[in-house]
């Protein structure tokens, strides 16, 4: 409570006003969402992830189908690697099912839930710890166990104040060229979620305000994001989802590539 005191006061609010407005407008607000057409368990798109996600084999995963080609876009580079993965949620052990087969063998497989039932599913797949993705202990605990992480997957609570807390904590651990993705994060838009439209506290806006922080070369207010200080090298928006790079972050240079009877012309940008 402390942590989200001090993580509410940074945006000059209160905890209360995010209580009082999640209880005065959670039984007002509607999921402005319906599948529009049934037909559409049939579209999955082309990815080797969704030939995957399509074999029904074993315990039951829960993916929009878009997710699948964001995924296979950003985390193919990874496969048959000795890559280390930490999905929050483990749900009904198969989303961990399905990460074992994309990667392969040499992939080590890390969930975290809240759920205690859920570590009837450690050791089938990967191996799960229960605990609280609000927990930085418990989370740097896991990541201290897995000896690292390189790809963080965000399928938890989708409450925009735990996802906040959680980025805060790995998105810094994460190796250098590591991936974190957050998913679900229409919940971002909804008062049940600690979400709505534009609140500065959801997590879409707090995203919104990187892109600031990666063109603090070019303005005089810095970087504002913390966790992210020096080392996010890009944010890729998609309905629901978004991906984070992380490396070390340098000052731009540009060059004027001469003619023939001409030296290089540089120009460095330095803040």
């Amino acid at each position: 409570m402390v942590q989200l005191s001090r993580k509410l006061r940074s945006h000059g609010l209160k905890g209360s006003i995010i209580k009082i407005y999640n209880k005065a407008l959670t039984p007002l607000s509607k999921n402005y969402f319906e599948n529009p057409d049934l037909s559409a368990v049939d579209r999955f798109g082309p990815s080797e992830l969704a030939v995957l996600f399509q074999a029904k084999t074993g315990n039951q995963v829960h993916k929009w189908h878009h997710y699948l080609e964001i995924y296979e876009r950003h985390l193919g580079e990874f496969r048959g690697r000795d890559v280390r993965i930490l999905e929050i949620g483990v749900f009904r052990g198969g989303s961990l099912e399905l990460w074992r087969e994309y990667f392969g063998e040499r992939a080590r497989i890390f969930g975290i839930d809240i759920n205690p039932d859920c570590a009837k599913f450690d050791g089938i797949a990967g191996n799960v710890r229960i605990g609280s993705q609000a927990d930085a202990d418990f989370l740097r605990s896991v990541v201290e166990e897995m000896g690292g992480v390189d790809i963080v997957i965000d399928d938890g609570s989708h409450d925009s104040i735990h996802i906040k807390k959680s980025f805060d904590v790995l998105f810094p651990l994460l190796s250098d060229g590591g991936c974190y993705i957050a998913e679900d994060l229409h919940c971002a838009y909804w008062p049940a979620f600690s979400g709505g439209y534009r609140v500065p506290w959801s997590f879409i806006n707090v995203s919104k305000k990187m892109i600031d922080d990666i063109h603090h070369w070019y303005h005089n207010k810095g970087e504002r994001n913390a966790s992210t200080k020096g080392i996010l090298k890009a944010l890729h928006f998609y309905d629901s989802v978004i991906v984070f790079e992380k490396g070390k972050v340098e000052a731009p240079v540009c060059s004027l590539r001469p003619s023939n009877d001409e030296e290089s012309f540089i120009v460095k940008r330095n803040k």
